[in-house]
C-alpha cells in the first residue's frame, strides 16, 4: 500500500468543504499504486476515491481530469472527476494537487479468462474511438524520451547480460520510433497503463446472457497521447500471459484482438509492427519497474513490483516464440 501523504481527520473536514458530497462517513487509504497517495472516501452521498498527486504538477493534471470527464460523458465507464464549489476539478491538500472521483462498481479480475479479455479489448477500443475528439494533447511521459533518460539511471545496478538487453532495445525502439510506418499508426488518447489491476468486473444482472460485466477502467495518470497499438501491447502484455513465464496465451490474445476489431480493425501498419510495439509495450514496464526498485521513494507502506516479470516478457517476445498476429481489413 502506497500512502506517501498522510492526511489527518481534521485536514479531511477542511478540505471537504469545498465539496457539495455530504458528510464523511469513512476515510481510509487504498492497498495499492505506486505514484499517488489514495484512498476511499464514503460520505453520505456516496462512494469516492480521492487522490493526492506525489508526481503530477498542477499544470498536468487537467489533461487527465478532462479526458476523464470527456470519457465518461461518451459513455466510457471510468471515474468521474467531481467539481469543487469554484467549479475546478481539483484543489491543493497539504500544497498537493488532489481530486475526488466517483468510485467504480466491481473487483479486480487477477486470473482473467477469455470472456475478461473480450470486454478489455471492445472497451479498449471504445474508449480509443471516444477520444478522438477531446481536445487536450499530452504526449505519454513514459514513452522513448524518458526511456532514454532513465537507462542510463538503472544500468548500474543490473548485469552485463540486462545491460546489454537493455541498451540494444532502447536502440531498436529508437529505429522503430523514428520510421515512416510509426509515423503512419494511428493514435490518440491512451490509458498506457490498463494492467489487470486497473479494471474491475461487477455481478452480471441475471438473464443477461452475459458471464462477466465490465465495471469500467480507471487511474488514468499515466495516461497520454500515444499510438493505440502501443496501448494494445501493454494491454496484451499483462492480460495475455502467464505472469510466471512471460508466455502469451495465445487464447486469450486472440480473445481480446478479436473483440477489439470488432470496434476498430487495425490498419496495415499496425499489422506489420505488432510485434514491435509489443516489445515496446514490456520494455517501457521493465525500465520503469527497474526505476523503482534500485531507485524508490519513500512511503508509508511501499512495495515495488518485481522488474523481473517484464524482463521475462520482453525475452520472450524476442525468442522467437508463437506470436499471435494481427489482422488489417487489407491483409
Amino acid at each position: 500500500m502506497a500512502v506517501f501523504t498522510a492526511v489527518t481527520d481534521t485536514q479531511l473536514a477542511l478540505w471537504m468543504r469545498d465539496y457539495d458530497l455530504g458528510e464523511v462517513v469513512d476515510f481510509r487509504g487504498i492497498q495499492s499504486g505506486i505514484e499517488n497517495s489514495n484512498f476511499f472516501l464514503t460520505t453520505t452521498r456516496g462512494e469516492y476515491v480521492l487522490t493526492i498527486f506525489e508526481k503530477l504538477t498542477a499544470q498536468q493534471l487537467p489533461f487527465y481530469l478532462d479526458l476523464m470527464r470527456h470519457l465518461a460523458a461518451h459513455r466510457v465507464p471510468v471515474p468521474d472527476p467531481m467539481p469543487r464549489s469554484d467549479g475546478a476539478l481539483f484543489g491543493l491538500l497539504q500544497g498537493k494537487p488532489t481530486t475526488i472521483v466517483t468510485k467504480l462498481e466491481g473487483a479486480p479480475e487477477l486470473a482473467p479468462r477469455d470472456e475478461h479479455c473480450i470486454e478489455v479489448g471492445q472497451m479498449l477500443a471504445r474508449m480509443h474511438l471516444a477520444g478522438r475528439d477531446f481536445a487536450g494533447d499530452q504526449p505519454n511521459l513514459r514513452s522513448l524520451p524518458w526511456w532514454e533518460e532513465t537507462v542510463p539511471t538503472v544500468l548500474p545496478f543490473v548485469d552485463a547480460a540486462q545491460r546489454e538487453l537493455l541498451t540494444n532495445e532502447l536502440a531498436h525502439q529508437r529505429a522503430f520510433f523514428a520510421s515512416d510506418d510509426y509515423a503512419a499508426l494511428p493514435g490518440g488518447p491512451c490509458h498506457c497503463d490498463l494492467f489487470r489491476d486497473n479494471v474491475l468486473f461487477a455481478h452480471a444482472a441475471p438473464g443477461s446472457g452475459h458471464e462477466v460485466r465490465l465495471g469500467g477502467f480507471f487511474d488514468f495518470y499515466f495516461a497520454g497521447c500515444d499510438k493505440w497499438l502501443f496501448d494494445v501491447a501493454v494491454t496484451v502484455n499483462d492480460w495475455c500471459v502467464d505472469l510466471a513465464t512471460g508466455r502469451l496465451d495465445l487464447p486469450r490474445v486472440d480473445a481480446l484482438l478479436r473483440a477489439y476489431q470488432t470496434v476498430r480493425p487495425f490498419t496495415p501498419e499496425e499489422s506489420r509492427h505488432w510485434d514491435d510495439m509489443l516489445r515496446a509495450g514490456a520494455y517501457r514496464f521493465w525500465v520503469s519497474r527497474l526505476y523503482d526498485f534500485h531507485l524508490p521513494r519513500s512511503a508509508a507502506l511501499l512495495k515495488p513490483h518485481d522488474p523481473g516479470q517484464f524482463e521475462r516478457i520482453l525475452r520472450e517476445r524476442l525468442a522467437g516464440s508463437p506470436l499471435p498476429g494481427i489482422h488489417s481489413p487489407c491483409n
